[in-house]
This record gives C-alpha cells, sequence and structure tokens, in this order.
C-alpha cells in the first residue's frame, strides 16, 4: 500500500483534497459539526417565530450568518463525501477502496503484465506472453510504405502474407492498413502472442488478432468407467459451474454410459437430367447392391480412411439429390466425403454422359442447417448417453426431487418442444455445451446447429425413487485431426481429454470417444438446468454469476497499453 502511494506522488499528480489545511477526516469533521450545528440551530429559531406569529422571511444577521454557512457544509458533504459514501451503498467495495484512482491504475498495470509464473497446465500450451492489442512503437518506414499500398489500393491486403513472407508481420500491416481506412481503432484485439503462421492456409484468411475467450473445466465426468475433465469456452457465466454441478450427480451415483451406434459424414451433391425419367433411372442404378461395390471402389481410392457406407437418392422432378455416407477416421471428414463424391460423379458421367452436375452439395447432406434427415438418418456421431442419479443424490445435490424432473421434463423438453413445432431441439440447453465444447476443441462452431439436434428423457425408476436420464444425439460432428483442432490452445484441450491426433491402434476411436464427451457433458448440463428449473434457482444463480457489474474497461486498456 505504502509503495503504491509513493508511485502516486512520484507521478506528480495533484488531488484536490492536497489543498486542504488539514487532513481529510479532520476537514470533514468540522464540516459535519456545523452542519448539524446550524441545521439545529435553524429549527430552533423557526420553532420560535412560528410560536411568536413571526413571518419566516423576516431573518436576523445571526440566521443569515447561519444560513450562509448550512450551504457552505451541505456543498462541501456533497462533493467530498457524499457523493463516494452513496457508492459505497450501491457499488461492493474491493481490497483496494482506499487506494486512489491513480493508484488502481498502477496496480491493474502491474497485475495485468506480469508474466505467468505456473507451469502450462498441457502439454501442448505455449508459453506466457504478454499480450498488447496494438503495436507500441511506430511501424517501421518499410512497413509504413506497405501500409499506404494497401489503403491506396496498389497492393492486396489479402496477398501480404505471400509478397512479405512473414504472417505476424502481415497481419500487423493489415491491421493498421485498416484502421486508416476505416477510421476505427482495434485497440483491444489482441495481435502479439499468437501463431499466424499455424493457420495459414488452414484455418483463417486476412487476419487482424485474435479474440480471447475464458476456457473453464466442468467435471470430473465420470463416462464408461473413466474421469474426464471437460474444457469449455464460453462467455456466459453459469454454463460452466451448472455442468460442473451435473457431473457431481453423474459422479455421485456412478457415473454414466454412452454408445457410438452410428458414425459416417454425409454429401449430397445435386444432378438434372433433361427428363425426370432419366433422373428416375440413376437413382435406381445408384440404390442396386450390384452396383455398390463399384461405386465404393471409385469412392474409396480418394483417401486412406474415407470408407463409403451407404447412398440415399431423393428426386424432385428432373433433379436428383445424392446423399453419400462414408467413415471418414478421426476427421471431422467433411473434405474427405467431398473428394469421394467428387471421384464418383467423374465416374458417372462417364456412365451417363447426360448428367449436369449442378453442385457439390445440395443441402440434402445437409450441413449447418436444421434439417430432418439429420435428425432421423443421422450425420457425423449418432450417440446415446445415459445415468441412474440416486434420489439422495438429486436431493442433496440436485436440490430437486425425482417426480418434479420427470414431469418438468416431458412438459418442457418433450411436449413444450412440441408445441414449438421444433426439428431435433427436445432438450433444455444442449447447444450451450456443445458449442463450448466445440470452440475448446477447435471444432466448426458452426456445426453446433445440427449437433445440438437432442431429445432429453426422464424417466422414476426403482419404485420412482432414482432417476433414468438420457440424452440421444444422432448429429454430433467432430473431428481430432484438422481444421482448427492442430492450433496449440484447441489442441492443449484435445490432449486434456485425451483424444489429440488420430489414433493408430483403432482410426476413428478418438473422435468418437470426443463425440462420447460431448454428449456426456450435455447430459451433465441438462440434468443440472433441469434442476434448477424444477427448484426454481435458475433466476438466482444467474444473477450470482452472470450479473457481474464490474467495468473492465481499464483491465483491458491496461493490459493493451
Amino acid at each position: 500500500m505504502e509503495s503504491q502511494k509513493q508511485q502516486v506522488s512520484a507521478s506528480g499528480k495533484e488531488k484536490a483534497s492536497d489543498a486542504l489545511p488539514l487532513p481529510l477526516y479532520l476537514t470533514n469533521g468540522v464540516f459535519f459539526t456545523l452542519f448539524f450545528s446550524v441545521v439545529y440551530f435553524l429549527l430552533l429559531r423557526w420553532r420560535e417565530k412560528i410560536r411568536n406569529s413571526v413571518p419566516l422571511h423576516v431573518v436576523t444577521l445571526s440566521e443569515i450568518s447561519a444560513i450562509v454557512v448550512f450551504l457552505a457544509s451541505f456543498i462541501y458533504l456533497l462533493g467530498f463525501f457524499g457523493i463516494s459514501f452513496v457508492q459505497s451503498l450501491i457499488l461492493p467495495r474491493s481490497p483496494h477502496d482506499e487506494i486512489s484512482d491513480e493508484d488502481d491504475e498502477i496496480l491493474i498495470d502491474d497485475l495485468m503484465l506480469k508474466e505467468d509464473s505456473r507451469s502450462a497446465p498441457c502439454a501442448a500450451a505455449a508459453p506466457p506472453t504478454k499480450i498488447f492489442a496494438a503495436p507500441i512503437e511506430p511501424l517501421p518506414e518499410e512497413d509504413e510504405e506497405i501500409v499506404k499500398s494497401v489503403v491506396d489500393g496498389k497492393i492486396p491486403s489479402y496477398a501480404l502474407e505471400s509478397k512479405l513472407g512473414d504472417c505476424r508481420r502481415a497481419a500487423s500491416i493489415r491491421r493498421e492498413a485498416l484502421q486508416r481506412t476505416t477510421g476505427k481503432s482495434l485497440a483491444g484485439l489482441p495481435l502479439e502472442g499468437f501463431n499466424y503462421e499455424a493457420i495459414l492456409g488452414q484455418c483463417c484468411e486476412m487476419p487482424v488478432g485474435y479474440v480471447q475467450i475464458p476456457v473453464g473445466i466442468a467435471g470430473p465426468l465420470l463416462l464408461d468407467g473413466v474421469e474426464y475433465s471437460v474444457p469449455m469456452a464460453t462467455t456466459e457465466g453459469c454454463l460452466v459451474a451448472s455442468t460442473n454441478r451435473g457431473c457431481k450427480a453423474i459422479m455421485a451415483s456412478g457415473g454414466a454410459t454412452s454408445t457410438v451406434h452410428r458414425d459416417g459424414m454425409t454429401r449430397a451433391p445435386v444432378v438434372r437430367f433433361g427428363s425426370a425419367k432419366r433422373a428416375a433411372e440413376l437413382k435406381l442404378f445408384l440404390e442396386e447392391p450390384l452396383n455398390f461395390e463399384t461405386l465404393s471402389l471409385v469412392f474409396n481410392s480418394s483417401s486412406r480412411f474415407g470408407r463409403l457406407q451407404k447412398i440415399k437418392c431423393a428426386i424432385a422432378g428432373k433433379n436428383l439429390y445424392i446423399r453419400f455416407t462414408c467413415s471418414t477416421g478421426d476427421a471431422m471428414g467433411m473434405n474427405m466425403v467431398s473428394k469421394g463424391v467428387q471421384n464418383v460423379l467423374d465416374f458417372l458421367v462417364s456412365q451417363f454422359p447426360d448428367m449436369d452436375v449442378l453442385g457439390i452439395s445440395g443441402n440434402y447432406c445437409s450441413d449447418k442447417k436444421p434439417a430432418a434427415v439429420n435428425w432421423i438418418e443421422g450425420r457425423g456421431k449418432s450417440v446415446v448417453c445415459e445415468a441412474i442419479i440416486k434420489e439422495e443424490v438429486v436431493t442433496k445435490v440436485l436440490k430437486t426431487d425425482v417426480a418434479s424432473l420427470v414431469e418438468l421434463n416431458m412438459l418442457k423438453n418433450l411436449t413444450g418442444s412440441a408445441m414449438a413445432g421444433a426439428l431435433g431441439g427436445f432438450n433444455a440447453h444442449a447447444s450451450n455445451i456443445v458449442s463450448a465444447v466445440y470452440i475448446a476443441t477447435g471444432q466448426d462452431p458452426a456445426q453446433n446447429v445440427e449437433s445440438s439436434h437432442c431429445i432429453t428423457m426422464m424417466e422414476a425408476i426403482n419404485g420412482g425413487k432414482d432417476l433414468h436420464v438420457s440424452v440421444s444425439m444422432p448429429s454430433i460432428e467432430v473431428g481430432t485431426v484438422g481444421g482448427g483442432t492442430q492450433l496449440a490452445s484447441q489442441s492443449a484441450c484435445l490432449n486434456l481429454l485425451g483424444v489429440k491426433g488420430a489414433s493408430k491402434e483403432v482410426p476413428g476411436s478418438n473422435s468418437r470417444l470426443l463425440a462420447s464427451i460431448v454428449a456426456g457433458s450435455v447430459l451433465a448440463g441438462e440434468l443440472s438446468l433441469m434442476s434448477a428449473i424444477a427448484a426454481g434457482q435458475l433466476v438466482k444463480s444467474h444473477m450470482k454469476y452472470n450479473r457481474s457489474s464490474k467495468d473492465v474497461t481499464k483491465l483491458t486498456a491496461s493490459t493493451c497499453t
């Protein structure tokens, strides 16, 4: 505390209270005394005037003096004491409330810029790095010329990486050109501390920085006899805490079990013929079992892991939609299945020369859109996860009872969703958990749309004492190789779950395990949220965890300047 005050004094900034002849607490005491004394005096004088029928506007010299002192003391107390007193009643006090604003800024700077000395929690985690939102020093003269060329349109922004051969430098120049072009500041968006080479040609084009999302841990989740600490990247308060409570209830009841009963990624091109009859002929050809072996050989030649499983067709007039399903190893598999489909289309053109390929994807797949075909046929991994929660756990951990949960699930997740015309949305908040785990582990967050298809079931068993709860999720689309899974942070989260990279022993087992973990986490989240609603705790919990009144603007500024 003393060193912080010395730093403030050294900064040369003066405070208003420095002009007072007495210490601040003595000055406050004097004005307090004056204020209450003159108020008491004036009340006595006015009471006498009322008794003697003397007009109140007739005042003596002493009364005028008392009024002047009253106004002066009131103004002083309002300015130097009253506002902070009112704030202290409304806003929670921090351990540094005795420190001035200048002290506070210095303290925050010291805390935020201090390097983290802790060891990295995961093997792939990068060492701690100081983060700055914008370059501290002016750009070098050479970079300044490039910025001007980008602003003037002489050099395309997208070509900076190839021209400069330095992805970090390209991002910095693009960022500065963007700020000058738009007149908007990107202060607060970090630039340093990220490996821009890792995303080149893979994850993101034309980067100007990166967004920070906190990662929390829910668990341990006891699933199929193994404990998992589940990373969740989210900015929603209460989500991790709620999922963690569900994991606790599952653990206390002996754990959950899961089954992956279907595993296949899909792609569905659309082709057109001159007549509906020709489109129907191709449909019969593709669905003929005798032709499947030939088509499989053509499809499988495009990849070591991609294996054609089935073909399903839908016809609309002269147009034919062909839905290919294939296994994809530990990759999520969109590119893999697309290459195989292209091989088959090239082969079919030789058999049906009048076939016109309109698009490699005709939305019968269906990717990143809610669709009944995914809800019924499945896409990616189809997983069912279940647990039996004991009566005492429901009471002590979840703070409700089995009958209330079963009734609420029927009326909310089943009947309520049906009334809303839900498509795959027969759950409380599966997408919350799916999105958080996807972002943490480098999955495509847009595939949260179909991956969150889920029906939550609850049933009283063992004479109504215990609760059987399950989630059925037909379209979990995940991978442990490729895309964002190769970035350092996301790779570390996969490593934490024990599913990083491709499985050498059983290809595809890592991605299937990740899908099971996603379903198990959803089970925990569903169990906790439904219990909170049944017990009337939902609003109270969100007010506690998701309604912070902190102003983090200064924290961000001190971190980035």
